[in-house]
């Protein structure tokens, strides 16, 4: 007999004001990243910014090239980027998108983003918040990124290397 699965994902409906003091330093990190987008293709600039845990911030924009669609989102070029720093921790992301350089938009991460931003929070085993912009100005508060992927791709699946 088949069987329903149901899924609830919960995320917090904020306005600027609703931020903590470290949140509000991230969410505005993430709109200036837009400035760095590199985007003469889609025209859409997207910036992350991640908190760490010393409580700098890093952020990064989408990068596009003329093989398009070969660029690479904001999302993934903040996460691989602070790769390359080892020792950090993670305590929260947050991303901003504009078309074309005008008012910010509500915007989810692609799925790629998702994968990436999911393993990166079981790498570091503990919770990164997420910081999406909602609809009518609001700001959707996620407590963990993976609950933007319940189903994600694990590497407990692979194959055991030698």
């Amino acid at each position: 007999m088949a069987q329903t699965l149901n899924l609830t994902i919960t995320a917090d409906v904020l306005t600027t004001a609703d931020l903590s003091p470290d949140e509000a330093r991230c969410w505005e990190a993430a709109q200036e990243a837009t400035n760095r987008s590199y985007s003469p293709y889609s025209h859409f600039q997207v910036g992350a910014a991640l908190l760490l845990d010393d409580d700098s911030i890093f952020q990064n924009a989408n990068q596009e090239n003329a093989a398009y669609p070969s660029g690479l989102c904001a999302e993934r070029t903040a996460l691989y980027g602070l790769a390359s720093r080892p020792g950090r921790t993670i305590k929260c992301m947050a991303v901003a998108a504009r078309p074309h350089g005008g008012e910010f938009v509500a915007v989810t991460s692609c799925g790629a983003c998702r994968q990436v931003m999911a393993e990166f929070e079981q790498r570091q085993s503990q919770p990164i918040s997420l910081l999406l912009p909602g609809p009518n100005g609001t700001i959707w508060r996620f407590h963990r990124l993976a609950d933007l992927l319940p189903f994600q791709f694990m590497a407990d699946v692979l194959p055991a290397r030698d």
